[in-house]
C-alpha cells in the first residue's frame, strides 16, 4: 500500500478556443496519451482534435484522510492524483466530449471571460449535468482584459455565470479567474500563468473520492490504441469497474477477442495491479491496433452486444421540440454512437403514484404507448405532446409520468454493459444555430441480445395502446337505461363488450348490457344513486327542447334560424372508459375473447365531447406495436 496514489478524474471542457488546453498544460506535471494537442492534425489546425490526458499530483487533503481510528493505518504521504481529460471544444466533435465526459469525476467548464458563455459552453453544461455530480468554473484569459477595469470585468463576469448556475444542479458552484497562457499562444514561455496555485487549492478542496469497488467484473473504456515496437500493442483508458492485474486474460467483446496482460503502467510508471477510476495502460501482444481505435475491454465473457435497449429516458429541457416515437437520433453509449429508432411508453394510468424504480425494469407490468415523450411545464413543445397524447389516457388531471421509458432499436449492434448512461442527440443539425442538440439521456435497463429480438423479446414486453370510438345515446327506456349507437358497427359481436364501462359526456358511468337489434345498437344501464333523482331524469329535459340532428356532432345545436324549438330524441354524448389493469381482465380485440368489467380510473370529457374507447386486455404485444402501430394492437386493445 505505500506509495499508493488516489485517482480522481477532471474534464476540461469548454467553447473552442477558450485555452482548454493551455489550462491543462499549465496544471499539469506528466503528460500521457495526446495530451496537448500532440497529433500533427491538432497541431497543424491549432485546435484539439482529440482526448488528451495529463495529470497532476498533490498531498491527500485533510478532508479526504479517513478519520483517525476509524479504519487501518492510513499509507506514509498519500497522494491525490488528478487526472485532467482534456476534452475537444469544437462543435463537429460533440461525440468526443460526451465520451469524455462520462469517464469524469468533477468538471472544469473553461469560460472565455472576454466573451462569456458560448453554443459549446452550454452543450458542456448540459453534458455535465448529465455525467457529473460537481463542478467548477474558470474564467480564462483574464490577462485580456483592461488593467484598470480588469477586476470590475471578472466581478461581471461572475455574475453572470452565478445566474446562468442557478437554474442547474450546480447552483452556487464556485468561479475563478485564471491566465493560463498570459499574452496568447505566441509569448515566450516564461510567461507564468496566473491564479493556477489557486486554481489546485480551489479543486483539492471541491473533490470528493467516488466510490470504488474493486470486486465487479473488470471494464475498462478504452480511448486510444496504439503499437510500441517490441513491446506490443497498447489500450489505454479509464478502468469504469472492478479491477485488473498482470497476468489477466482480459476480453475485446467487439471483436471476441481474448489476450493476456503483459505490462501495465499509470502515466509511464509500471503497475502490477489497477481498479476502478484508474488511468490505466494495458499492454497486450498479437494485437492489431488498426482494430480498436475507441471501445471496451472487459473480463472474458462479461458483456455481450445488444441489437436493441430497454432505457428510462429523461428529456434534455433545453432540446427544442417534442421527442416523436419512430424518429431516429444519434445514441452514444461510452465512446461509441451510432443511429437508433425510439418508441416512448410510460406507466398505465391506474399507476402514476407508483414510486419510480431507476435501476432496473420490470416485464410483469403494463405500460402505455406514447407517440412521443410527455413532459409537463409551460414549454410548446411539451405541451405539444402532453395534448397529443391526452386521448390515450395517459394526462390525468395535468399529471405526467414520474417515469417514462423508451425501447431504442440501435441500426448496428453496440457492446456496452448494464446502467449504462446512454444520450440521445441531433448531430445533424446545424453546428452554427444556437441550439442544444442533445435531446435525452437514461440508462440502459435491459438490452436485447437476440437478432431476432422482434419475434423473440418483444412479445413479453407488455405495452399497449387505446383507441377511442364516437358514439351518442339515442333515447332513453327508463331511469336506468339508455340505447347508444354509432359506437359499433352493424357486423360487431357486441357480446364481446358486454360488461365494459361507458361514460356519459356529464360524467355519469354506465356498463354495456347487450345488443340492441341487429344494426349495431346496444343498451347501456346506469345505475341510479339512492335518494337521487336519476341522472337520466335530470339530464333529458335539459336537452330534449333541442332541435338537434341525429348525428354526433350536434349534441348542443341550436334551433334553426326562424324555427320553433321541438322535442326530439335527447343526443347524450357517450364514451366507454379504460377498465383497470387486471390480472383476470380478458377483453376483446379484432377477434379477443370475452370481457368482463373492471374498475379503473376515467378522464374528465367536457360536456358535448363526443368520443369514447373501448378497451380491454387483448393478445397484443410490444411486436405488434411495432410492426402496426396503427392498427391499435396492443395488451390493452380497443376498437
Amino acid at each position: 500500500m505505500a506509495g499508493r496514489r488516489v485517482n480522481v478524474n477532471v474534464g476540461v471542457l469548454g467553447h473552442i478556443d477558450s485555452g482548454k488546453t493551455a489550462l491543462a498544460r499549465a496544471l499539469s506535471t506528466t503528460a500521457s496519451t495526446a495530451a496537448f494537442d500532440k497529433q500533427p492534425q491538432s497541431r497543424e489546425r491549432g485546435i484539439t482534435l482529440d482526448l488528451g490526458f495529463s495529470c497532476f499530483s498533490v498531498p491527500l487533503p485533510a478532508h479526504l484522510r479517513p478519520a483517525p481510528g476509524a479504519g487501518p493505518e492510513p499509507e506514509p504521504e498519500p497522494r491525490l492524483q488528478v487526472t485532467l481529460v482534456d476534452c475537444p471544444g469544437h462543435a463537429s466533435l460533440i461525440r468526443t466530449i460526451i465520451g469524455g465526459a462520462q469517464i469524469i469525476d468533477l468538471m472544469m467548464l473553461v469560460i472565455d471571460v472576454t466573451k462569456g458563455m458560448q453554443t459549446q459552453s452550454a452543450e458542456c453544461l448540459v453534458i455535465g449535468q448529465i455525467a457529473c455530480q460537481k463542478l467548477v468554473v474558470v474564467l480564462n484569459k483574464t490577462d485580456l482584459l483592461p488593467e484598470g477595469k480588469k477586476q470590475a470585468a471578472i466581478d461581471r463576469m461572475t455574475k453572470k455565470m452565478q445566474k446562468t448556475l442557478e437554474s442547474t444542479k450546480f447552483r452556487g458552484a464556485p468561479v475563478i479567474p485564471v491566465a493560463a497562457k498570459p499574452g496568447g499562444p505566441d509569448a515566450p514561455e516564461t510567461e507564468a500563468p496566473q491564479g493556477i496555485p489557486e486554481l489546485i487549492e480551489l479543486l483539492t478542496s471541491q473533490i470528493s473520492i467516488p466510490t470504488r469497488d474493486p470486486s465487479g467484473p473488470f471494464l475498462m473504456s478504452v480511448d486510444h490504441c496504439f503499437s510500441i515496437k517490441g513491446q506490443g500493442t497498447v489500450m489505454t483508458g479509464t478502468i469504469l469497474s472492478g479491477s485488473v492485474s498482470l497476468g489477466d486474460s482480459v476480453e475485446i467483446p467487439a471483436l471476441k477477442v481474448v489476450r493476456k496482460v503483459k505490462s501495465m503502467q499509470m502515466f509511464h510508471t509500471p503497475v502490477s495491479s489497477a481498479v476502478q477510476g484508474d488511468r490505466l495502460g494495458i499492454c497486450v501482444t498479437q494485437f492489431d491496433p488498426k482494430l480498436l481505435e475507441r471501445g471496451l475491454v472487459c473480463a472474458p465473457e462479461s458483456l455481450h452486444t445488444v441489437h436493441a435497449a430497454l432505457i428510462s429516458v429523461e428529456k434534455i429541457p433545453y432540446f427544442r421540440g417534442p421527442l416523436q416515437t419512430k424518429a431516429k437520433f444519434h445514441i452514444t453509449v461510452g465512446h461509441e454512437t451510432v443511429m437508433g429508432r425510439v418508441m416512448f411508453f410510460g406507466p398505465a394510468p391506474d399507476s402514476l403514484d407508483r414510486e419510480p424504480v431507476l435501476d432496473s425494469f420490470d416485464f410483469s407490468r403494463e405500460y402505455l404507448f406514447q407517440e412521443q415523450y410527455l413532459c409537463p411545464g409551460p414549454d410548446p413543445a411539451a405541451a405539444h405532446a402532453a395534448k397529443a397524447d391526452e386521448k390515450a389516457g395517459q394526462v390525468l388531471a395535468g399529471r405526467c409520468p414520474q417515469q417514462q421509458w423508451a425501447l431504442v432499436e440501435f441500426e448496428k449492434p453496440v457492446t456496452c454493459p448494464r446502467l449504462c448512461l446512454v444520450i440521445g442527440s441531433r448531430l445533424d443539425a446545424d453546428i452554427h444555430a444556437n441550439t442544444c442538440r442533445l435531446a435525452f439521456h437514461g440508462v440502459l435497463l435491459h438490452g436485447l441480445e437476440d437478432r431476432n429480438y422482434a419475434e423473440s423479446a418483444l412479445p413479453t414486453l407488455r405495452v399497449y395502446k387505446l383507441k377511442q370510438k364516437h358514439g351518442v345515446v339515442e333515447r332513453v327506456l327508463d331511469d336506468h337505461s339508455v340505447i347508444g349507437r354509432s359506437l359499433f358497427k352493424k357486423e360487431t359481436n357486441i357480446q364481446l363488450f358486454v360488461g365494459l364501462r361507458v361514460q356519459l359526456s356529464t360524467g355519469e358511468l354506465g356498463v354495456i348490457d347487450s345488443a340492441f337489434g341487429q344494426s349495431g345498437k346496444f343498451k347501456v344501464h346506469v345505475p341510479g344513486k339512492s335518494g337521487k333523482k336519476s341522472v337520466l331524469n335530470t339530464h333529458v329535459p335539459q336537452i330534449s327542447h333541442l332541435s338537434a340532428p341525429r348525428h354526433a356532432c350536434c349534441a348542443h345545436a341550436k334551433p334553426r334560424r326562424g324555427g320553433t324549438a321541438t322535442p326530439a330524441c335527447p343526443l347524450t354524448p357517450l364514451r366507454t372508459a379504460s377498465p383497470h389493469s387486471h390480472p383476470h381482465l380478458e377483453g376483446p380485440f379484432r377477434g379477443g375473447g370475452p370481457s368482463r368489467t373492471g374498475p379503473g380510473p376515467e378522464r374528465h370529457v367536457p360536456r358535448g365531447a363526443l368520443r369514447g374507447a373501448v378497451a380491454g386486455a387483448g393478445r397484443g404485444s410490444m411486436a405488434d406495436v411495432l410492426t402496426s402501430p396503427l392498427k391499435g394492437l396492443g395488451t390493452r386493445s380497443c376498437m
